[in-house]
Formats: C-alpha cells, structure tokens, sequence
C-alpha cells in the first residue's frame, strides 16, 4: 500500500447530515495521495452507517469509532493520530470543508522549507446569510516563514488547530497531543505548538471553510456559541491559566503580555458584547470566575485596548455589573456613555462621580475620546428608544431620548432624521428632538414601513434604523438602542407602488448592541416565482446596469 503524503482527519460526533460534505471536500483535493481518517466520538445518530458508507466508496478512508463519548474534540483527533500513516497531518471538523487546493497549498510550503508546521487563511461563511470573510486577514496577507512566534506575537489570536499542517515527526518530538478532558483545547495545543515551534510557514492562499451559524439552537450550538453557560467560562478561564503556565516553564514569559492582550481583546469581548443579555445570577457568577483572573493579567495588555472596553472591564472588577451592562452596548459602534463627570481638572469620567481609586481613574477616564472636540460627523451620541408603540399595520411610534455627554449639540430643539435603507433605497423620517436638561434630548417619530422605498422585485434582508443629526451643514448617523424585551410583532404590507408585497417582521436585535430591527421577506406569487428567477439570469453587471437604468428614471 503506498504510503499517503497527509493524513486528514475529520472528526464527528452526531453530524450524520454534514459529514458527507465535509469528507467530500476532501476527496475532491487537487492533491490526490490522502489518507482520510473519519475519527468518531461515539455517535448515537446515523453516522456510523455514514462514514462505513463513505469508506466503502474510497480506499483512502479510514473509519475510526471511539469506545465510549469523550465529550470534546481532544480525544477523537489524538486516537487518528496514533493510526495515522503519514508523515504530515490536517484536522477538519465534520460541519466545515477544506477547499480544494489547501492540501497542496500547505504541503507545497512544507517541501519549499523544512518547518514544524504550516498554516494559512481561513474563510469564515455566515450559515444564516451566506456572508464570507477572512478570519484575522491581516496574519494572512503574505506567504513567510517565521522563526518562532516571538518573531510575530499577533499569531497567538489565530488560535485554529484546522487552519494548520503538521509534521509528524514535530508532533512526536515534543509529545504534542491535544489535551483531553477540556474545551478550548485548541487554544492550549495551537499556543504549544507556536511556542515550541523553530520556524512555521505562512500562505495567503485560503486552507480552511469555517460554517459559522450565531443562531444554532443551543443544543448543538458550537462550544464558542455558548457563551450564556456559566460552565463556558470557566473552561475558558481555566485554559486560559494552563497556557499561563505553559508559557511561564517553557520559557516564553516574554509572550504573557501578547498573549493577555489576545484573551482581552478576543476571548472577553465576546462575553462583554453579550452583559446586556444576562441576568443578576449570570453576572455575579460571571464576575466571580472571570476578576481573579482578571487581577493576574499584564498591565500592559490593558492599555493597548479601546478605552470602550476598557471601560466595560473596570465596571465590572469594580463590582458594578449593571454599569458594566449599560458600558457594554454599543461597543465598538461609537456610542457614547450616558453620562461623563469631570473632576476639578477637568479629566471626563464614565458615570456619575469621579472615582475613588487609582485604577478606576485611569481606566474610566475618556479624556481619548475627545467627546467635546473631535469632527461632528465622527462625534459620540447615545441614541436610546424609551417607548416603542405599535399602531395598525406596520406603523410604529418611538419615543427618543438622545444622550449628548460632550454638550456638541447647541441649545434649543434639534432637527434630526430617522434613517432606514432596504433595498438600497433611503428612506428619511424628520422629527424634532426637544432639551430636557443639558445634555439630554427627548422627542418622538411615526415610522410608516408601508411608505419604504422597496423595489419593485422585493427585498429580503434586515435593516437598522439610525438616527441622523445635522449642525452647520454636516451630519452625524448614530445607531438606535432599543428596549431588550419588547414584544416580536409581523405584519403584512402590499405597498401602493407596486412592489411585491412583504412580510415584515419588528423585533429587538437581541444581540450585541441591541437595535431595533426590522426584517423584510417577500411574499406572493412575485416572491415565489419572479424574484428568483431574477437572482438566478441578473449578473452582478446586468445588475448594476439596471439600477443605473432605475436611478435615471426616478
């Protein structure tokens, strides 16, 4: 039997459905000399029949059936790798793909140079909508060879086990295996391998198809998808502190700081951007895993962060979580706090007092975001929805209060507009925003969602509203905060101008900042039949010439 060049392992548990695919992909790779080696967690669903099926088809392929249910990730890819023939290695997970030439692509690398391993893009798609991007392009732009990771500490946020290829013999050297027993496992093993690691090779050519879907049910929602489980943090934590103490008896102290700011930056802003969500019990045991080890974390990795989430952080070691919450909507949108105080000199604090200690002053204080003197258009409001009243039809009142905590509104009533833009046509609702005291501006707009300019062949999507203000004839947009529990209403629209009719559906975001959302779907014999075959013969240049055509017309 000859000898494969790489082992690709796919490991399953229960994804009967989505293994095919992923093996698939697989076998369509432009390097053809593969073992495939289908690792499986014990499932309990249809996917032992599956996977005998799928080797029955290829002799490259491999069924591997583990005794009993590990639970993770670790102990599926560790037994493949202890059956595996040859002398470098790949991991794929069974919901996502390989894209055809990533084999050769990071084999090609490895017979260029001799290196431990090789790694390259990874295109992450959006299962609900189908969007593309790259995850951390800005790792991936060039193909390079690094000699060791204190060479380029940023690696350390591309913490994917599936974007890489291994050599064996570098896996067996260091006994390297995935730990077993925990989540987050491809944090500690890819942190391991980065350190221990002489020289990796970068490509910028996409290695790796990562599904990502943020409303899986929570039943077979991915580990990073559930977020809301308290037993989420602490895995995350506890790996957190292994790789600490890796970093610290292997030698690389010197990463501490680069590899605190990571967590900082990726690990806890994806629980910050989900506070307003959580309850009073979420949170206190939320602070309790998370401030201890908080309190260990380099000074340093602090200060290379947006004042934003900086701000979120202090709140919450500080012990006020419902600050923490009202800091943590919006971030990385801009939006501006509800209040600032300043103290004798001058220097702007979050909230309403100036604080007590040292570290709360130099966390709290947003002298940097320069509220009261930075270019209109770029300058921080808070736009908030204090009452949202549902009229006949798809006819909406919402009751506006606007925070302006760097007073760059002047006094008197303010003329501003309630944008909203589906299908790429705007829409422009005025309204007049009334001093309530300084700083503060209430004022109240009817959105008539029958009045939306859509086009004539319908739209499908979701929308934001926003709201706009004018001065000195520049304009700032600022996204709208909504209340977090008001009640999910549809309602039917056959538009006057022709269009498809609709079903449009107004609801909260019920994830990070929390705006009002709006979504439309068609309906009706136009949404069945003509809109697709539309979407099916219009080229994106047959498109655009048509919406030059329907611009010169209107």
């Amino acid at each position: 039997m000859t000898t494969p060049d790489v082992t690709v392992t796919v490991i399953v548990f229960n994804d009967a459905a989505r293994l095919p695919r992923a093996v698939a992909s697989l076998r369509a790779q432009t390097h053809a000399n593969i073992e495939i080696i289908i690792s499986d967690d014990h499932s309990t669903d249809e996917t032992p029949t599956v996977a005998r099926q799928l080797e029955a088809q290829d002799d490259r392929i491999r069924y591997l059936r583990l005794p009993e249910n590990s639970g993770g990730c670790s102990a599926p890819r560790n037994r493949a790798i202890e059956i595996a023939r040859a002398p470098y290695l790949m991991f794929l997970d069974s919901d996502d793909e390989l894209p055809p030439r990533a084999v050769e692509s990071l084999l090609a690398a490895h017979r260029e140079r001799a290196v431990d391993f090789t790694m390259g893009a990874v295109r992450r798609v959006r299962v609900d909508n189908g969007r593309r991007t790259t995850w951390m392009p800005h790792l991936v732009t060039e193909h390079r060879t690094v000699e060791g990771i204190e060479a380029d500490p940023r690696l350390l946020f591309e913490h994917l086990s599936t974007s890489k290829m291994y050599a064996r013999s570098f896996l067996d050297r260091h006994d390297l295996r995935f730990p077993e027993g925990i989540h987050y496992e491809d944090q500690l093993f890819s942190a391991q391998a980065y350190c221990l690691a002489k020289a990796f090779t970068i490509v910028p050519e996409p290695v790796y198809i990562w599904y990502i879907d943020p409303f899986a049910a929570a039943a077979s929602a991915s580990i990073s998808n559930q977020r809301h489980k308290v037993t989420n943090v602490r895995d995350r934590v506890h790996v957190q502190r292994l790789i600490d103490d890796f970093l610290l008896e292997s030698g690389h102290a010197g990463l501490r700081e680069d590899k605190d700011f990571k967590f900082l930056k990726h690990d806890f802003r994806m629980y910050a951007g989900d506070l307003p969500y959580r309850d009073a019990e979420w949170l206190a045991a939320f602070a309790e895993i998370m401030n201890p080890y908080l309190e260990t974390l380099s000074p340093g990795a602090y200060a290379r962060l947006p004042r934003a989430e900086r701000v979120v952080l202090e709140l919450l070691r500080a012990g006020r979580p419902a600050d923490a919450q009202l800091a943590a909507r919006g971030l990385g949108h801009g939006v501006a706090p509800r209040e600032v105080t300043a103290d004798e000199a001058g220097v702007p604090y979050w909230g309403d007092g100036v604080p007590d200690s040292d570290r709360g002053r130099r966390e709290l204080d947003l002298s940097d975001l320069e509220l009261d003197t930075r270019p209109f258009p770029t300058a921080q409001f808070r736009h908030e929805i204090t009452e949202l009243t549902r009229e006949d039809g798809a006819c909406l009142t919402l009751a506006i209060r606007t925070y302006d905590p760097g007073l760059r509104l002047p006094v008197g009533p303010q003329r501003a507009g309630l944008l909203l833009a589906p299908g790429g046509r705007r829409m422009t609702v005025p309204f007049r925003l009334d001093p309530v005291r300084p700083g503060v501006f209430e004022g109240s707009v009817r959105l008539d969602l029958a009045a939306a300019p859509i086009p004539l062949q319908g739209f499908q999507g979701i929308r934001h509203p926003l709201v706009r203000l004018n001065q000195q004839g520049l304009s700032n947009s600022g996204l709208l905060l909504a209340p977090l529990d008001f009640p999910t209403a549809t309602a039917r629209i056959d538009y006057h101008s022709g269009a498809t009719p609709h079903e449009v559906t107004i609801e909260p975001e019920n994830r990070n900042p929390g705006r009002l959302q709006i979504r439309w779907r068609p309906v009706g014999v136009t949404a069945r039949v003509i809109r697709p075959a539309i979407k099916k013969i219009a080229r994106p240049r047959v498109r655009r010439a048509a919406k030059l055509v329907a611009s010169l017309l209107r």
